[in-house]
Formats: structure tokens, C-alpha cells, sequence
């Protein structure tokens, strides 16, 4: 069932996005050759407690980090650990913080030192999709006019989405209804409503969109080994353009 919220909730998922937001630009800056993504970890942790919220993602169906960081050729979940990031690794930077009840939950990939065209191509490319989705994110569109919009726009550039994860409702939990696909015909799904409150995040490979899980149950990487990269924000629907709710500074 689709929650539509009120003015109140969403203002506590705004002040929660915000302290997400804030993370994930923290450890966006802790990107560099050199540092493990263990240490980003710990960083991204601490400020999130250090600002009266709980990393969401810490214990969510067992996952054993405060942030999914995930280098090259993984997708999303990857797990925080000794390993050292390289000069020219991409890194995306998955973060999620709960304050009062309410959920915030964003990404985005960063460049370690200096990086490859075409990496840097698919990084500008999966945020810019986000935008291109946007453009639909209002009243009177259907969930799939973004997922649309976003598939058009990765498609057009020569990269591909990834089919067997996407987007979704956010609010008192992280996963909530609808889901919100980055692909597929518009005009389908649940009509966007002023509100409603979802979490879109293209994850672009550059390129087959065919992914595979690993044994740790989480890490989610590339069949041929593509680089991804990957882009998110917590948004909600109101009479005319939507609102970034994981945005520093509110």
C-alpha cells in the first residue's frame, strides 16, 4: 500500500535526508587512493550518530555496515572492508540515516584521483538520467514515466540500467511502496499523487545490464565486469516540481 505523507512527515524525512545527504557527501570527499573503504565506513557512521540518527542500512536484513560502497565493476551493496582504494577506481557511495521514525536514503559515484573518459562519461551520464526522470516526477505522471525517462536517456548514451534492482517508496521504512523501476514502457504503474514520497536511483553499467550476487549474500557485481555507477535521491511528489529531500542544508 502507498503511503501518502503529510506536511509533518515530511519534514522529519526532510531533516532525516538532509543528515543523509550530509553523509554522503562526507564520504564522497574521503574518496581518494589510499584510504579503505572501511575507514569511510566508520567516518560516515560516527556523523550520523553524532547528529541524533541511526545509519539505516546498519543491521537491515543482516547487512553488517553503516554505507554500501561499491568500486568498479560492483553495482550496489558492497561491503566496507580493508580494501584500499586505488587511483582511478570509481566509487559509489550508498548511505541511508533514520532521525525520528523517518528514513532518508541516497547515492552517488565518486571519482578516486584521476579516472578514464569513459568512466567519468558513465558517472555524468547516471546522475544526468536521475535528472532526465525528474521531469516526471509530478502529479498526474505514472511511476513508469520515469523509470522511462531514465532508460531512454542511459540507453541513448551507450550504457545500459539494471533490470533486477530499483527504485522505491521511502518514509517511516526504507523499502516501502511503489516500486520504482529505471526502465520499461511509460503510462504503467501507480499514478503519482502530491505527497508521496520515493527514492529513485539509476544504476548504469557501461555495459550489459546482466548482474550477479556473491557469496557474502550482498555484493552485487557486473556479469562481464563493466564498470557501474550509480545515483540516488530521496524525493516527494508536490503540485509542481519535486523536492529533493536528501539535500545539505535542508
Amino acid at each position: 500500500m502507498i503511503r501518502v505523507k503529510t506536511p509533518k512527515e515530511i519534514d522529519l524525512m526532510r531533516a532525516a535526508g538532509e543528515i543523509t545527504a550530509a553523509a554522503r557527501s562526507l564520504a564522497g570527499k574521503m574518496v581518494s587512493p589510499g584510504v579503505t573503504t572501511l575507514e569511510i565506513d566508520k567516518a560516515v557512521h560516527d556523523y550520523i550518530v553524532s547528529r541524533g540518527a541511526y545509519p539505516t542500512f546498519l543491521g537491515y536484513g543482516g547487512y553488517p555496515a553503516s554505507v554500501c560502497i561499491s568500486i568498479n565493476d560492483v553495482v550496489i551493496h558492497g561491503i566496507p572492508d580493508s580494501r584500499v582504494i586505488q587511483e582511478g577506481d570509481i566509487v559509489s557511495i550508498d548511505v541511508g540515516a533514520t532521525k525520528d521514525g523517518y528514513v532518508g536514503d541516497c547515492a552517488a559515484t565518486f571519482a578516486a584521483g584521476k579516472i578514464s573518459q569513459e568512466a567519468e562519461r558513465l558517472i555524468r551520464v547516471t546522475e544526468e538520467s536521475f535528472w532526465e526522470g525528474m521531469k516526471y516526477a509530478r502529479a498526474g505522471y505514472r511511476v513508469s514515466d520515469i523509470g522511462h525517462a531514465v532508460q531512454q536517456y542511459v540507453e541513448a548514451n551507450g550504457f545500459s540500467v539494471v533490470r533486477d534492482y530499483v527504485g522505491h517508496g521511502v518514509g517511516s521504512k526504507m523499502h516501502e511502496d511503489p516500486e520504482v523501476p529505471n526502465f520499461g514502457r511509460p503510462g504503467h504503474g501507480p499514478r503519482l499523487v502530491k505527497g508521496m514520497t520515493i527514492a529513485v536511483e539509476p544504476m548504469v553499467c557501461a555495459g550489459d545490464w546482466a548482474i550477479k550476487v556473491l557469496s557474502d549474500g550482498w555484493t552485487v557485481k557486473t556479469v562481464d565486469g563493466s564498470l557501474a555507477a550509480h545515483y540516488e535521491n530521496s524525493i516527494v511528489i508536490t503540485d509542481s516540481e519535486p523536492v529533493i529531500l536528501t539535500r545539505t542544508g535542508g
